[in-house]
């Protein structure tokens, strides 16, 4: 199957503790383009984020967006100093023999010294927090890919639909152009009958002057290319993958083919069809700019 560059998926994951939100979207891009907007305390995981995501996005620009609420308390624990502690009773000790003051130190005033007590965030098990993260930008992920999948396959049936309609086109060209030969030469045998009247007609140089026109016009080579063209263009898209590229190169051919036939064009016929097949083929590549 093939996937549209276009789509965009969601997913949440809430307990009693936290709430981890990962939103994405993606517009068209020659490459892979991943722009991550997350809390500063995922930044450590944002390498492996890219990694995890390169295995189901291969090209566009993607934004992704993730929140992070915390429903606890701050996590934090009371942390003592016992050898500070023991320094600050040593000095004090000094100070009593220096002076001749009595060491009137409680714990609870002991306890108030600087960095003798202090608050501290128990750290993030990151690990566990990675399997959270990781969990959740899947499932993402997977309903990102489901909507660009969904959209791939509505390009493939529009664009199966514009390659019929080529094909018809070249049908036509190819129907029409021994006929513009044929029409071509009785012209001219006309012509040269009404300029030398009774005088008899040289069969050669009327063959001469028809091989050249033929020649000119002559655009067998272009349409045997245009349907070859178009029929890897079919299969690529039967086959699926990442093809835009290379869906993408074969239209600028198909485009060249076209060209061709228009310059080469005698007839106004098959001018007005060549003029229908560079608008269809610039259709078909307008449309093969969104699959990935």
């Amino acid at each position: 199957m093939i996937k549209s560059m276009t789509g965009f998926g969601r997913f949440e994951t809430v307990t009693d503790e936290y709430k981890i939100s990962v939103e994405m979207k993606a517009v068209n891009h020659r490459y892979l383009d991943l722009s991550i907007k997350m809390p500063k305390k995922f930044n450590f995981f944002e390498a492996g984020i890219r990694n995890l995501l390169k295995n189901y996005i291969q090209r566009g620009k993607v934004d992704v967006f993730i929140s992070y609420e915390d429903y606890t308390e701050n996590k934090l624990c009371l942390k003592y100093n016992s050898a500070l502690a023991a320094e600050y009773m040593d000095y004090f000790s000094k100070m009593e023999a220096q002076f001749a003051i009595p060491n009137d130190m409680k714990v609870s005033t002991l306890a108030r010294c600087p960095e003798v007590l202090t608050m501290e965030e128990i750290p993030e098990d990151e690990e566990q927090m990675w399997k959270i993260l990781s969990d959740t930008i899947e499932e993402a992920a997977k309903r990102f890919v489901e909507t660009r999948l969904k959209e791939g396959e509505n390009l493939r049936t529009d664009l199966f639909g514009k390659l019929d309609y080529m094909i018809k086109l070249v049908t036509f060209i190819e129907t029409r152009s021994p006929r513009v030969i044929d029409e071509y030469r009785a012209k001219l045998e006309d012509k040269v009958k009404e300029l030398l009247a009774n005088t008899s007609i040289d069969e050669g140089r009327i063959a001469t002057e028809v091989t050249i026109f033929a020649d000119k016009i002559c655009v067998d080579e272009e349409t045997v290319r245009l349907r070859s063209h178009i029929q890897n263009t079919r299969s690529e898209l039967t086959a699926g993958g990442s093809v835009g590229r290379k869906l993408d190169f074969i239209a600028q051919e198909m485009n060249r083919e076209a060209n061709t036939i228009l310059s080469k064009a005698n007839d106004l016929e098959v001018s007005d069809k060549a003029i229908a097949l560079k608008t269809e083929i610039e259709k078909v590549r307008e449309q093969i700019q969104n699959i990935e």
